[in-house]
């Protein structure tokens, strides 16, 4: 049973800088394609940024240069350095891990978020 804890989220300034984590077990991370979604206040859910298991890489167009995607297969580990904050990036984000998922929104397997606030 693949499990996804993530972390690091909190209140900043715009302006200012997070990363967050997300904790993968129950399965082997480098089989899995890796994502980050995002759900703002009365938006719908938004595909952030994706990490294939081979390296491919894929941003959402607005938020490239502001947001990094990386993983650490043997710390079991997806991040999401966010940086230049603007209020609206506030949103719940989640870690997701699919099978040849990548930019699709089909991920098989979700973590419960971790809130992100931006204050102006």
């Amino acid at each position: 049973q693949v499990q996804l804890v993530e972390s690091g989220g909190g209140l900043v300034q715009a302006g200012g800088s997070l990363r967050l984590s997300c904790a993968f077990s129950g399965s082997t991370i480098s089989e899995f394609d890796m994502a980050w979604f995002r759900q703002g206040p009365g938006k719908g859910r938004e595909l952030v940024a994706a990490r294939s298991r081979v390296g491919a890489t894929y941003y959402e167009s607005s938020l490239k240069g502001r947001f990094t995607i990386s993983r650490d297969n043997a710390k079991n580990t997806l991040y999401l350095q966010m940086s230049s904050l603007k209020p609206d990036d506030t949103a719940v984000y989640h870690c997701a891990a699919g099978i040849d998922s990548f930019v699709r929104s089909d991920y098989q397997h979700w973590g419960q978020g971790t809130q992100v606030t931006v204050s102006s």
